[in-house]
């Protein structure tokens, strides 16, 4: 990525040195940093103040209520796993800590659900059905609520930046749905080995 930048930027002053446009390259390099520096400084206080919020929704127990609620539709989309699993927990725990914005807190539930995943993988080589279709869940991004994206749009000076809210809530119901929707006909189209499969009486 820094290679990316560095390119960019040398692309930049050379174009500008051609057309004799670098006080012009100077100057976008000032206001952008100028810019960058006022967004940094609106997210931070907004994130501070929505992931305070998002604190107190799991000091109170509800993720742990909404993990509960989903438990029942995590078992349905992962049929491979064994019915009294801890892992069906651990996955309906990631997806409410991702829906209410606990990024911090939905990632580690998510990797700890894919290690006891991967525990019961006998081909340690190839992922199994159910740790694509988690994947998938967590690559769609569903979330009720947008707090990086609002602070963003803050920070530029939106003047109603929760007006995202409902077009991201549907946008990524609609890429939730069909994430799961894909992995399960991609998991039709290319099964895997019999010594993948992750039996349900393990």
């Amino acid at each position: 990525m820094n290679y990316i930048w560095y390119f960019l930027i040398v692309i930049s002053i050379v174009f500008g040195a051609i057309n004799g446009k670098l006080l012009d390259v100077a100057g976008a390099i000032f206001s952008g940093t100028e810019l960058a520096v006022k967004v940094v400084l609106t997210l931070l206080g907004i994130m501070t103040f929505w992931l305070g919020i998002m604190k107190i929704a799991e000091k109170s127990a509800i993720v742990d209520f909404l993990s509960k609620l989903l438990k029942p539709l995590a078992k349905l989309i992962f049929p491979e796993l064994p019915k009294d699993s801890p892992i069906i927990g651990d996955i309906a725990m990631n997806f409410s800590a991702n829906a209410l914005g606990l990024a911090n807190a939905a990632t580690p539930i998510g990797i700890k659900a894919m290690e006891e995943m991967q525990e019961l993988n006998n081909d340690k080589e190839s992922a199994t059905n159910s740790m694509c279709t988690l994947l998938a869940m967590n690559t769609a991004g569903f979330q009720i609520i947008p707090a990086t994206v609002i602070a963003i749009l803050a920070a530029n000076g939106c003047k109603n930046p929760t007006d995202i809210i409902v077009p991201t809530l549907m946008v990524t119901s609609i890429a939730f749905v069909c994430a799961i929707f894909l992995a399960k006909i991609f998991q039709k189209i290319f099964p895997p080995q019999k010594k993948n499969e992750v039996s349900s009486h393990d």
